[in-house]
């Protein structure tokens, strides 16, 4: 029976950080999420907001130089799994929790058949399992993901497969093993639209059979409303907004999160000749970012204090948090404004 109140996945204060001859790069600097049985959490934001490195980081696949892990917590089933060593993290990677990249062919081995991944998958996660015992196991798992004549194309090579059944192959390694938490970095963004939602309505079906904790790291909102249960969104390594989806999309706290939202086409819209909204400027350079808010030279909302301080994360309510100083109260503005002089004058 799935429970929806069980936390599988609780990351905290996660940061990662890469040195180049140009600096530190703060990839992902202080995220924090939870994720429960069942659940589809959807982590949304622009290219290189840190989305990606941070499940790359709870998967432990950074590599180490010129990246590195150095802090927070992540704490699957209650055990933080950045302190296990690579031989325990071995048995939880593709076992307990197990990832579904952008491009299924940069996964999958062209040179041996889908039969023998699959069976060298599941045999590693369980040693008591005999050959045939696998391959009736992957057979039954490509039956599950929509793969016609599962035991015919089982013995055919990746490039005998359209993209989008290579990427249900990946779905079938992934939850062959029964795994808790299926990570999924943009598993659409190689397909086309009618593949695109095939493939996450297979998603959404297994998460419920199996009782599957899902992420899923996304640019497109369209995806989130329609998947997701929760919704995180990301901004120069940081989560700025995070909330219940239905919430997030009706009341809209941060002014990027208003942004994101509002570049979207609408169905509804009155005038179908207006441009598109977009938000201007570009991302920051997280190289050696300074410690105030970054998204302040694109917001048309910025006051002194978004230039001095990094705001403080508040609560609103309903499992609603923004990192914002328009919800932050004067007192609080007038205090870092206040720190902010000092530090200034003590330089």
């Amino acid at each position: 029976m799935i429970d929806k109140k069980k936390t599988v996945l609780d990351v905290k204060d996660l940061k990662t950080y890469f040195k180049t001859d140009a600096g530190v790069v703060k990839a992902v600097d202080g995220v924090s999420f939870s994720v429960h049985q069942g659940e589809t959490l959807g982590i949304v934001g622009e290219s290189g907001c840190g989305k990606s490195v941070t499940n790359l980081s709870v998967m432990r696949l950074i590599p180490s130089p010129p990246g590195k892990i150095v802090g927070g917590e992540v704490l699957f089933e209650g055990e933080d799994i950045l302190k296990i060593s690579e031989a325990e993290m071995r048995t939880v990677r593709g076992d307990k929790i197990s990832m579904i990249f952008q491009d299924p062919m940069t996964s999958l081995n062209p040179f041996l058949k889908i039969s023998t991944q699959m069976i060298e998958t599941i045999r590693l996660h369980n040693k008591n399992i005999s050959k045939k015992e696998a391959l009736e196991r992957s057979i039954e798992m490509l039956g599950k993901v929509g793969i016609p004549s599962p035991e015919k194309r089982i013995q055919s090579y990746p490039h005998q497969f359209s993209g989008g059944m290579r990427q249900r192959v990946m779905i079938a390694m992934a939850l062959s093993c029964n795994a808790q938490v299926l990570i999924a970095d943009e598993p659409t963004t190689a397909l086309d639209v009618t593949i695109q939602a095939q493939i996450l309505e297979l998603i959404g079906t297994l998460s419920k059979e199996f009782g599957t904790a899902v992420i899923i790291v996304t640019h497109d909102l369209g995806v989130v409303a329609g998947m997701c249960d929760k919704v995180c969104v990301m901004y120069a390594g940081r989560i700025v907004e995070k909330s219940v989806t239905d919430d997030l999309y009706a009341k809209p706290a941060h002014p990027y999160t208003e942004g994101l939202i509002m570049s979207v086409p609408r169905m509804d819209t009155k005038n179908k000749n207006d441009r598109l909204f977009s938000i201007e400027g570009q991302p920051p350079n997280v190289i050696d970012l300074p410690p105030c808010c970054p998204f302040h030279p694109r917001c048309h909302r910025d006051m002194e204090v978004c230039h001095q301080a990094y705001p403080p994360t508040v609560d609103l309510g309903n499992n609603h948090e923004v990192s914002c100083w328009l919800y932050s109260g004067e007192e609080a503005i007038a205090k870092a404004l206040k720190e902010a002089a000092e530090k200034e004058k003590a330089l």
